[in-house]
């Protein structure tokens, strides 16, 4: 009986896993469970990775200070128009975004296509105080990132995401086309 009981309640935790591994599109209650955790882990971040690829194609990595993400997970950042990501945009606008949890307990990915914008009236909206020994003049220093997301992964020990457990895909949600 005892042996039973732990083997159903073994398979019923399998279930459980399995779920979270599978490609999340739509609203369901895992997909919003999904999104509101990358929104806490990527508020309280601070920082993030921006990852662009450079003309051999290999990855290039830089630590970058956000503004806290729109509630499609759209992100904005901001930088010198004359930095070498800038051309990376140009050359090839697929990006990809990490934040890892302040507390190293889980962290958030997101795979996206970067947008460059030079709109006046979009970077009086998103500019940080703090930065102003960086952009000392923001109408031709300053240009900002608008990464549009395609798909996000999501581990969150804090709130019971994690991945497979045999293959350690973690979830996924896809976002739609625009």
């Amino acid at each position: 009986m005892k042996k039973s009981i732990f083997l159903m309640l073994l398979i019923l935790a399998s279930f459980h896993f399995q779920a979270y591994s599978q490609n999340i599109k739509g609203n369901d209650t895992t997909r919003v469970k999904l999104v509101n955790a990358a929104i806490e882990i990527m508020t309280s971040a601070g920082t993030c990775a921006l990852i662009t690829l450079d003309q051999e194609g290999l990855p290039r990595v830089r630590v970058m200070d956000p503004f806290k993400p729109e509630s499609d997970l759209t992100v904005w950042l901001g930088t010198n128009p004359k930095s070498r990501k800038v051309n990376q945009i140009k050359n090839d606008p697929r990006v990809t975004l990490y934040y890892l949890a302040k507390d190293a307990s889980g962290y958030v990915m997101i795979n996206g296509i970067a947008e460059l914008v030079d709109d006046l009236n979009e970077k009086e909206k998103r500019w940080k105080e703090e930065w102003n020994a960086f952009y000392p003049n923001k109408q031709e220093g300053y240009l900002l990132i608008k990464v549009n997301p395609k798909w996000m992964e999501v581990i969150s020990y804090t709130h019971g995401i994690v991945g497979d457990t045999a293959t350690w895909q973690p979830p996924i949600v896809l976002f739609d086309e625009n």
